[in-house]
């Protein structure tokens, strides 16, 4: 049986955060079917009662996850292909932050919730909404540096598409060799840009990524 996850006083029910917390994890560990009151319970040594004192029933929780999943993966991709730079390679590499930064773009998250969607005609909806907004934000990217209304739809999609790919088979996540990952970044953004990083541009992006040698 699993030890409780939190230490809880007498009459504590929790917070709503702990509770979608606990969620997150069962369903990034399990898959969504783990992702129910009783058992949640039990993993956080708290009563069943205390669930409802933060949400009105199980589907009130899985919102809060699909919130969750807006909010960090759309809202910051959007906001990476927004953020300042001098050409479409640094831009790229503006976006690339997102592949290796968990903080601001959750991959197991994005592989739990596409999974989810399988099963949940409402999310699948919500997830193709997802990627549209994903790609229309890449292509406005490519298309403030010049490019064409083709071209940059098919470069943005390139982009997207690669990059979930990777996330669908699990590669190049977070446990994976860093030096290496990085090397082919700058690659990758030579192809879909169609012009070479800078060195000035590779070094300010290294320098956001230091490997750890150790």
């Amino acid at each position: 049986m699993n030890e409780p996850l939190i230490e809880k006083t007498s009459g504590w029910r929790g917070t709503r955060e702990l509770w979608i917390q606990a969620a997150y994890g069962a369903l990034l560990e399990t898959g969504i079917d783990a992702v129910k009151v009783m058992p949640l319970a039990e993993r956080m040594g708290l009563s069943r009662t205390s669930f409802y004192g933060h949400f009105s029933d199980r589907k009130d929780l899985l919102d809060a996850l699909i919130q969750l999943w807006q909010s960090k993966n759309t809202g910051n991709l959007i906001r990476r292909t927004e953020a300042y730079a001098e050409t479409i390679t640094e831009a790229i590499l503006n976006v690339f932050d997102l592949w290796l930064l968990p903080d601001l773009f959750d991959s197991r998250l994005e592989f739990a919730v596409r999974n989810w969607a399988h099963s949940d005609a409402r999310l699948a909806a919500m997830l193709e909404e997802a990627d549209i907004i994903r790609v229309e934000a890449l292509q406005s990217m490519f298309e403030r540096f010049g490019y064409d209304t083709v071209h940059a739809s098919v470069r943005a999609n390139t982009v997207y598409q690669t990059q979930i790919g990777y996330i669908s088979m699990k590669k190049d996540g977070p446990s994976d060799p860093l030096a290496p990952r990085l090397e082919r970044m700058r690659t990758y953004a030579e192809i879909f840009a169609g012009q070479p990083v800078t060195d000035a541009e590779a070094a300010r992006f290294f320098a956001r990524h230091p490997v750890n040698e150790t």
